[in-house]
């Protein structure tokens, strides 16, 4: 079956071409604007799920995949800061702290109408950062499109003291050993395609 990312997030694109199948990918228009009193887990978890379905008309004999992610600071929810100012005030808040971001990641399969939904949690301890080390690295990386204000899979690993979860994957965007065990239950054994695409 055809394979769709529904996102064009570059992030979420580099993630799936390491698992070396080939895909499409998919803009889902949807309004991301959480609802009254929706927690991060069900914000996440109804996004990537709209985002899947947002792809149904288009490509009725795929296996979709949706995803979205927050990252939560205490109780409150962390966007994307967008500016130079926000992303300042965001790292502040989070020096010395825990940040959790949870990913939701939803496989539709446009043929048949299965779901699987899941929603997998990643948590970072943030180094205690001085004023001049978040410049620095704000003006280094320029994060304003990353939820947390930060890039982890590059110089953003330097704000760290720790991090914890299963799949690290998860923390960039889209966890990539929860949707292979997803895609397996689809009939697609990643492992197997590659090797058959090895065999001359």
């Amino acid at each position: 079956m055809q394979l769709v990312l529904a996102s064009t997030s570059p992030f979420r694109r580099e993630l799936l071409s390491r698992l070396q199948v080939p895909f499409d990918t998919f803009s889902p228009n949807v309004d991301e604007t959480r609802l009254k009193d929706e927690s991060a887990v069900a914000l996440v978890r109804r996004l990537a799920e709209a985002k899947a379905e947002a792809a149904i008309t288009r490509f009725p004999d795929a296996l979709v995949i949706g995803s979205d992610q927050v990252a939560v600071l205490g109780n409150k929810i962390l966007g994307k800061p967008h500016t130079h100012d926000v992303a300042v005030k965001q790292l502040k808040a989070a020096s010395g702290k825990r940040v959790v971001f949870q990913t939701g990641l939803c496989l539709l399969n446009t043929a048949t109408g299965h779901t699987q939904v899941e929603v997998i949690a990643f948590s970072v301890d943030f180094r205690k950062l001085s004023d001049t080390q978040i410049e620095n690295y704000l003006r280094a990386e320029q994060p304003y499109n990353c939820a947390g204000s930060f890039k982890s899979e590059a110089l953003g690993v330097a704000l760290f003291e720790s991090m914890e979860g299963e799949d690290p994957t998860a923390l960039i965007g889209l966890p990539l050993i929860r949707l292979t065990r997803m895609l397996e239950n689809e009939g697609l054994d990643i492992l197997d395609h590659a090797l058959r695409d090895q065999i001359p």
